[in-house]
């Protein structure tokens, strides 16, 4: 509607003359008026007083000014959102985030299959820090540097990051004990002989299905303690304090001093590929074939 006069009519404002906008825009002065009158004559309002002593810019002009900038600022983020959502359209790639706690072996471990049915597809990793705050970010997020990333989820947790999961499979819930500690010779442990020691839990409300083997301990009068997430601080403080701590299946190698010894119960969560609400197209056809692959 504007073509290039919106951009000149600021720089004339800025300036307060033509001809030193000319000069920064790298046309003449007749040019710049040119395009000043045309926008003057387009919204049939004065925008700059000419005078003998140069120009001064109305109120009307003042108002739109305002305006322009911000229609400038907005048409540019708009150009950039349909070049990223083109880009990720005709992407041939699925940027996969990965860290300490959330490796990409669910691929490696399918990969024949989804080469088989997406022969041309690529694969990037993009590795992160694993922190409460990029984890959130990074999540809630998702689609803008990275596609998908795996992990442990519930529904309260996926409500909260805002983001979906493609559900892959349940990974039991294990122990973890320092091989300092009294348990680390023992080839099973009942909850009997947790019994009055204290084991390091994720804070409750992190997941459902760890809060509930948490109750079941408690009840057995085993004393837990919290940590803030599965980082590799939380496997630390185990070592360091000698104590127990819950992990997962799939993080056996996590830290080389703590052993993974089977415990009594057969309590399992969620694991899944987690994706943004509105996927692109490729992400979608990705997500679908894991899905479909996970339920056969």
């Amino acid at each position: 509607m504007f073509d290039g006069k919106l951009g000149t009519f600021i720089k004339v404002a800025e300036c307060g003359s033509f001809t030193k906008a000319a000069e920064e825009l790298y046309i003449t002065p007749t040019a710049v008026m040119k395009q000043v009158n045309a926008l003057e004559k387009q919204l049939e309002a004065v925008l700059f007083d000419r005078t003998n002593h140069g120009l001064r810019i109305t109120k009307a002009g003042e108002s739109f000014l305002q305006d322009a900038r911000y229609i400038l600022e907005y048409l540019a983020r708009a150009g950039q959102k349909a070049r990223e959502i083109y880009e990720g359209e005709n992407r041939r790639s699925i940027r996969i985030g990965t860290s300490v706690m959330t490796p990409a072996k669910f691929i490696l471990d399918v990969w024949s299959q989804i080469q088989s049915r997406m022969p041309t597809l690529k694969i990037e990793l993009i590795p992160f820090e694993n922190n409460p705050v990029n984890s959130v970010e990074i999540l809630r997020n998702l689609g803008q540097h990275i596609d998908v990333v795996g992990g442990l989820y519930d529904d309260r947790f996926l409500k909260e990051r805002r983001c979906l999961a493609a559900h892959m499979y349940d990974k039991r819930i294990l122990l973890a004990v320092p091989v300092s500690h009294a348990l680390s010779a023992e080839s099973f442990i009942t909850l009997e002989k947790l019994k009055n020691r204290k084991v390091l839990f994720i804070r409750r409300g992190w997941n459902t299905y760890i809060d509930r083997l948490r109750d079941k301990l408690e009840a057995k009068g085993v004393r837990t303690e919290n940590f803030e997430m599965f980082n590799m601080s939380a496997y630390n403080r185990a070592v360091t304090e000698n104590m127990p701590i819950i992990t997962v299946e799939g993080w056996e190698d996590v830290h080389p001093l703590l052993k993974l010894i089977p415990a009594d119960w057969e309590d399992s969560i969620p694991f899944g590929v987690f994706y943004s609400p509105t996927p692109a197209k490729l992400v979608k056809k990705f997500v679908d074939l894991l899905s479909s692959i996970a339920a056969t």
